[in-house]
């Protein structure tokens, strides 16, 4: 079990492209089941975050291929 502290210290690196995306900011829970459905980092911090609404990526939770001491690793 992990506290929502320890996880947003964790970097998201994606395994494609090994692109860094950030730390965890946000998570999406399911309350009846009590497990994570998604989890969100931060988006671009370029112009075209200015020009846009989309502030966080979304990632779905069964993209996620292993939670690491340091890092998480994610196929999207």
């Amino acid at each position: 079990m992990m506290k929502y502290s320890e996880f947003k210290k964790k970097e998201v690196i994606s395994i494609k492209d090994c692109k860094r995306l950030g730390h965890v900011c946000d998570l999406e829970i399911d309350e009846c089941k009590g497990c994570i459905c998604k989890i969100m980092v931060p988006g671009c911090k370029g112009l075209w975050s200015m020009l846009t609404d989309d502030s966080k990526i979304v990632i779905p939770y069964n993209c996620i291929r292993q939670v690491g001491p340091d890092l998480i690793l994610v196929d999207i």
